[in-house]
This record gives C-alpha cells, sequence and structure tokens, in this order.
C-alpha cells in the first residue's frame, strides 16, 4: 500500500505541477507582465511547486529530513539526470554567458545554502530571512543585468490565449492536486521508510525528489521540442537556486528545520555541489563549447552512483 501511496502521490504531483504551470504562465501574460519576467522568473517557480509544497508539508508534518532532501536531491536530480536526459536527445551549444554569468551564481547560492544548512544543523528564521534576501537579489540582479537574453519567442510554446475562468480553473485544480499529492507522498513515503529500514533521507534525496523533478524534465523537453535549447538550461539552473532560496527560505520561516540527518552534511551536499561544478569542466572538455552525448551519459552514470551509494 505504501508504494501505491507514493505512486499516486507523484502522479497528483506531475499533475498539479503541469496544471499549475500552464496556468500561471497564462495568468502572467493575461496581466501584461513582459515575456522576460515571465521566462525568468514564473517558469522556474512554477515548474519548483512541487519541491515547496512537499517541503513545507514535510517541515509542517514534523518530518524535517524530507523537507531538506527533497530539495537537496531534486537539485541533483536536475543537473545530473534530467540535463543528462536533454543533452542525449539533443547537445545543446551554450553562450559565453553560462559560465560567466549562471553558472557562477550557481555555484555562490550553492555555497551559501551548505554553510547555513551546516554551520549549526538549524535552519531558522533568520537562515530564512537570509536566503529569501538573497532570492531578491537574484531577482533584481536578472531584471537589471539580463532581462535581453530571454526573447519574446522563447515562451510561446507555453502559452495559449486561455479565458480567465479556464485559467483560474487551472491555477486551482494544480494547487489542489499538488497538496492532495504532497500529503499522500510523504506519508506514504515515512511509512514505507519505517517499514524497510531506511532513513527518511534517502527516500527524500531519491524517490520523492526525482518525482518533484519531473516537472522540470517535462518542461526542458518541451522547449527542445521547440527548439528552445537556451530555456531548458536556463529553467534548470534558476529551479534550483529558487529551490535553495525561495523553497528552503520560506519553508523554515514556516517551520524551522532542527535535528537533521548529519548524512545530508558529510555526503548529501557534497554530492549537490560536486556536480554543479562539474558542469564546467564538462563543458570545456568539448572543443565546440557544447552539453552533447557524451556529457549527458557522464551526468546519468554520476547520478546513478549517487542513487547506487545511497542504497
Amino acid at each position: 500500500m505504501d508504494f501505491i501511496a507514493i505512486f499516486i502521490g507523484l502522479v497528483l504531483l506531475i499533475k498539479g505541477g503541469e496544471l499549475l504551470f500552464d496556468g500561471s504562465i497564462a495568468f502572467s501574460l493575461k496581466l501584461n507582465i513582459p515575456k522576460f519576467i515571465v521566462g525568468m522568473t514564473v517558469v522556474s517557480i512554477a515548474t519548483s511547486a512541487p519541491e515547496f509544497i512537499v517541503s513545507i508539508q514535510a517541515a509542517l508534518m514534523g518530518y524535517p529530513d524530507l523537507a531538506l532532501g527533497n530539495v537537496i536531491g531534486s537539485n541533483l536530480a536536475n543537473i545530473a539526470l534530467v540535463l543528462g536526459i536533454i543533452i542525449i536527445i539533443t547537445p545543446i551549444k551554450v553562450d559565453k554567458l553560462f559560465y560567466k554569468n549562471d553558472w557562477p551564481v550557481m555555484m555562490i547560492v550553492t555555497s551559501i545554502f551548505i554553510f547555513l544548512v551546516s554551520k549549526d544543523n538549524y535552519l531558522g528564521k533568520t537562515d530564512g530571512i537570509i536566503l529569501l534576501l538573497f532570492l531578491a537579489f537574484y531577482f533584481s540582479y536578472l531584471f537589471v543585468f539580463q532581462r535581453n537574453r530571454i526573447d519574446d519567442s522563447e515562451i510561446n510554446s507555453f502559452t495559449t490565449n486561455f479565458p480567465f475562468f479556464k485559467i483560474l480553473s487551472l491555477m486551482f485544480f494544480g494547487s489542489f492536486f499538488l497538496w492532495l499529492g504532497s500529503e499522500v507522498l510523504i506519508k506514504g513515503a515515512v511509512n514505507l521508510a519505517s517499514q524497510i529500514g531506511i532513513s527518511e533521507r534517502i527516500i527524500s534525496v531519491s524517490v520523492i525528489a526525482f518525482g518533484t523533478s519531473i516537472p522540470e524534465l517535462s518542461t526542458s523537453i518541451i522547449a527542445i521540442i521547440n527548439k528552445e535549447k537556451g530555456i531548458s538550461i536556463g529553467n534548470l539552473i534558476g529551479s534550483n537556486i529558487i529551490d535553495m532560496l525561495g523553497v528552503i527560505g520560506i519553508t523554515v520561516i514556516l517551520a524551522p528545520i532542527t535535528n537533521l540527518d548529519q548524512e545530508f552534511i558529510n555526503n548529501d551536499l557534497i554530492w549537490m555541489i560536486s556536480v554543479a561544478f562539474i558542469l564546467l569542466p564538462l563543458l570545456f572538455l568539448n572543443k565546440k563549447l557544447e552539453f552533447g552525448r557524451i556529457e549527458g551519459i557522464i551526468l546519468i552514470v554520476v547520478y546513478v552512483v549517487f542513487i547506487s551509494k545511497l542504497f
């Protein structure tokens, strides 16, 4: 029954994420919000909704390891698994702004996140406020320095001329499915972990994180199908940054995370920053300065090794 609960929870999260994603973008465009803002913020925020709901629910229900592990595991899955799958499907050539701006920003945010998590085995309101301040700074940086990187055509594949009633219905049912899915998933995961004798941490950084990363995968694949390769990598980088700063920031303000499993610090966070770091050497090892199929295979192998070591 626990496996069924986890499966149902994941299905609800995926469907809820898709509905909320479509509704959020359509609603933003109805309000005439500039497309570059939608592309830089709404896309990443909407695809991070499953992580946000699951982490807050887990923290409020008294499962801090699930809350943190979900974000750490999702960040790993986004870079190693999702990006790996994407560049196996089609190689992606990146511009110099990736290694001059996007990658350094992600590494800085990851380092700040790891410092706050590991400094005293506690994440509280002060830490949450610090993370949200960095998120506000990050958004300001995007709007001031990178607004010209998003072309209006890049999010056309995600937009439809929905009436307001349909938009509100999408957002309502998307939010409802996310909430219900998180409830079912967390209870099923906790029960399964106790029954088979593994920690909540392992379940969170593997099964739950994989499920909450599926919206990023589907969004990126849609972008590739529509020949918008730039947004696929940008979505993953943006989603990881929002997960660390926004998802955990808001989560710990509502419900502080305490008594963390030390393996987060001794193992998972090291894997997370290592996977983020290797993106740069993988890019420069390719003479074409692109992420190709070989790099994709390497990333997926790294992810498989990480999951194997967990179990």
